[in-house]
């Protein structure tokens, strides 16, 4: 018999940002696919973040990305 929980990649996660709880599944569908923003990935060591962000902040932060450059 196979686990059928061995194949599960969904995560619930919480903004590191915010707080706010949202479903994370990069094998699935995901709603940051959906997104048109891409950030450039900080170097090792430079973001205060390590792991997914909500929406809201995601967005966030790409506004201050482009107000910056």
């Amino acid at each position: 018999m196979t686990n059928r929980l061995a194949n599960v990649t969904a995560r619930k996660l919480a903004c590191e940002s915010c707080g706010t709880e949202f479903t994370c599944d990069p094998e699935g569908v995901c709603w940051c696919f959906e997104e048109s923003i891409r950030l450039p990935l900080p170097k090792a060591g430079q973001s205060p973040f390590k792991d997914c962000l909500c929406v809201h902040c995601l967005k966030r932060l790409a506004g201050e990305a482009e107000r910056s450059s």
